[in-house]
């Protein structure tokens, strides 16, 4: 998907490391207008590039006092004010606005966390819809504070303690929110974020999931030659389903999918799953099953990392194996990889600025297709990475894929290697999760609360417990079930 051909005005948030980022990005695509999430020190040519009409700056762990301090580029003021670019800081965002702009941020008197009242000085700009003296409850987050405003700004509302909670400078379309508007916690923060970007920036709301699949299956047609051929591993799970599903709509059966059974599967997964497939999506599948070698290559290994890498490379084995398979089918090499990658994981991958790392903690190492042998060469079609989870359900609901499908809760690559704590091949672990799995899950369905939960699911424990069962007191293993609720699947609660 290409920004720039989005029927939308582009929100753009410069992230500065804080724990809501992400959420500011989903607030504003929930309001039908395309937001992206690129690095606060990102090159000014990134963002110019880019065309925002609003750029966001984004809240953050650092102090503007700290040498390290991570800060947008040279020229970024002077190119948002020539081009009538509406800035918005928030939280260190406001403060760094303030530094950068001549004002004062010193360390507050009173450092203010959690819920806290704000009431409205000026009801212009950002408050233009309150009135003076009108409260609210908000989210606080913050240690250092605005002492000196920068020239032609003014404080347009304060917290309960005195501190600055909001601030604007009309002329030039610079504002700020010491506090975040995008979290749960600010009830009222959704509709400031609204009133921001439709009544004061003129924000057009033309982003819609139908524009996206056009685009993408355009962008698929440009990118894959007519006689290009292209392979997809699905995993079994809403994204690469999705994924291959566009790409099927857009080059038909010039697309070969494999799906492999590799012996860590739910309960009558492949059957399901291969029916889902073949008579719902129509989608050329190839299923293979390697139980065996991968269970095997699994037997006495009890470290979850070592279990994620050897499945990722036995996985890699059959791909590529199937690849040649297709290339001797074919008389040619396949050209394109699909890979159903999300923006989360996008995100996962891009460390805020001012963290130190040059890349994320290991979450997923398993995650997608990594580390395929070199002289496959395959270029990579992402068709999703720029859509959150829950935008990816919707545009499966446009493509036709079964309801019940989209609405399946996420399983780990790994399967049940990762559920079952221990060596996977000892006992009957594996049968013994799968049906609890599937017990539980069909409970939860029978209770109608499958689909206000985001993922539930049981884990094996290599540990026995005592216990009575009928008249027999009983000496056996310890299952532990596991449900969290969660919105966009980058933040959860139980």
């Amino acid at each position: 998907m290409d920004p720039k051909a989005v029927k939308s005005d582009l929100v753009l948030i410069l992230d500065f490391g804080s724990q809501y980022t992400h959420l500011i990005t989903r607030r504003i695509r929930a309001l039908s207008v395309f937001s992206l999430c690129i690095s606060g020190t990102s090159p000014l040519s990134s963002i110019t590039s880019l065309n925002p009409k609003v750029v966001i700056l984004s809240g953050g762990p650092h102090s503007v006092h700290s040498n390290d301090s991570p800060s947008f580029a040279d020229g970024f003021v002077d190119w948002a004010q020539s081009n009538g670019v509406f800035v918005l800081g928030i939280c260190y965002g406001l403060q760094l606005l303030v530094q950068r702009l001549g004002g004062e941020v010193r360390v507050g008197e009173k450092q203010e966390y959690g819920r806290m009242d704000i009431a409205v000085e000026k009801n212009c700009g950002i408050f233009g819809g309150k009135k003076v003296g009108d409260k609210q409850v908000v989210w606080m987050s913050h240690g250092d504070e605005a002492a000196r405003l920068p020239d032609g700004f003014e404080v347009v509302a304060r917290s309960q303690q005195g501190a600055v909670a909001a601030v604007e400078d009309r002329d030039r379309k610079f504002y700020g929110l010491q506090y975040h508007p995008e979290v749960t916690h600010s009830p009222e923060g959704m509709e400031t974020l609204r009133y921001f970007l439709f009544d004061v920036c003129g924000v057009n709301a033309g982003w819609k999931m139908e524009d996206v699949m056009d685009e993408e299956i355009e962008v698929i047609n440009n990118t894959v030659a007519p006689d290009d051929h292209v392979i997809c591993a699905l995993s079994g799970g809403v994204d690469s389903t999705v994924a291959a599903t566009l790409v099927h709509k857009a080059i038909g059966d010039r697309l070969h999918c494999v799906f492999v059974d590799n012996g860590l599967l739910r309960y009558k997964e492949r059957e399901r799953v291969m029916e889902t497939f073949e008579r719902d999506l129509h989608l050329p599948v190839t299923c293979v099953d390697a139980s065996e070698q991968f269970l095997s290559k699994l037997k006495g290994v009890v470290d979850p990392e070592m279990k994620r890498k050897i499945i990722g490379k036995e996985f890699i084995c059959i791909f590529d194996a199937f690849a040649h398979e297709l290339e001797q089918k074919l008389g040619k090499k396949p050209a394109f990889l699909v890979q159903g990658t999300l923006y989360p994981d996008v995100i996962e991958s891009c460390p805020p600025p001012g963290s130190g790392r040059t890349h994320s903690h290991t979450i997923k190492s398993h995650h997608n297709v990594g580390g395929l042998p070199k002289d496959m060469k395959l270029k990579l079609i992402e068709p999703l990475k720029l859509l959150f989870k829950d935008e990816v359900r919707q545009l499966g609901r446009i493509l036709k894929v079964p309801e019940p499908f989209l609405k399946r809760h996420p399983f780990p690559g790994p399967g049940l290697a990762v559920r079952v704590l221990g060596d996977v091949t000892e006992g009957n672990a594996l049968d013994i999760v799968r049906q609890v799995d599937e017990i539980f899950i069909q409970s939860i369905k029978d209770a109608g609360i499958y689909d206000s939960i985001w993922q539930a699911f049981a884990v094996f424990l290599p540990v026995k417990s005592v216990g009575v069962q009928g008249d027999q007191r009983t000496h056996s293993y310890v299952v532990t079930l596991r449900a969290v609720t969660s919105q966009d699947g980058m933040t959860a609660d139980w």
